[in-house]
């Protein structure tokens, strides 16, 4: 679904179809756009929310293989970074790999990254990790890590990328796929990194369809 937005300036608040967006609670209410309110796609939505005394901070996970290519590390590097420039969450499996390069992207943008480790320790979090927590239960964490977050992205991976995946969409949660991530019936698979942020934001912009109608 093609959703229109606008930002004004005047007002610093974003609008649609179904009225004004509050970005603390990340719901829309119903409200009248400004005379200067121009069109802007989902990612500029929330580049000027983020420019403009932010929203709550969304949780999306970033998942992917330990042992990943340089192409996958790159992409994961890049989203990680973006999602703290977005004033985004970002909740990853704690380890290396895509999680690793992930966690890097958000610390050199200034965020805190969460990661849900399987391992008894925090010490077993990668060196990026700004918020470690040991769960203790090995790859069962997967589910918490699917059920955590609003939106998943898998960058590459195998069978423990693919239960997360599946597990995500069980929990009714939006996955995109990107690089060689397992192909999985629901995911939606996007073209580039920029495709999966523009589908990010769109996702975590939508009203209800209730409020649309």
């Amino acid at each position: 679904m093609n959703m229109q937005f606008l930002w004004s300036p005047s007002a610093k608040a974003l609008y649609g179809p179904a009225g004004r967006f509050d970005a603390w609670a990340l719901a829309w209410e119903p409200a009248q756009a400004p005379a200067d309110a121009r069109d802007v796609s989902p990612l500029e939505a929330l580049e000027a929310i983020a420019a403009n005394g932010g929203m709550r901070r969304v949780p999306v996970g970033i998942i992917g293989p330990k042992i990943a290519t340089d192409d996958e590390l790159a992409i994961a590097q890049r989203l990680g970074g973006e999602l703290a420039r977005l004033g985004l969450q970002l909740l990853c499996g704690g380890k290396n790999g895509v999680m690793e390069a992930a966690s890097k992207g958000c610390f050199d943008a200034g965020g805190m990254a969460i990661g849900l480790l399987p391992d008894d320790e925090w010490t077993a979090a990668n060196d990026y990790v700004a918020i470690p927590i040991p769960t203790g239960i090995g790859p069962a964490r997967n589910a918490i890590i699917a059920r955590g977050c609003q939106i998943l992205i898998a960058i590459g991976g195998g069978h423990g990328t693919l239960s997360e995946m599946a597990l995500g969409l069980h929990f009714n949660r939006p996955v995109l796929a990107l690089g060689n991530a397992p192909s999985v019936e629901g995911a939606t698979l996007c073209d580039s990194a920029d495709d999966a942020l523009e589908r990010m934001a769109a996702h975590i912009l939508r009203p209800p369809a209730r409020e649309l109608s």
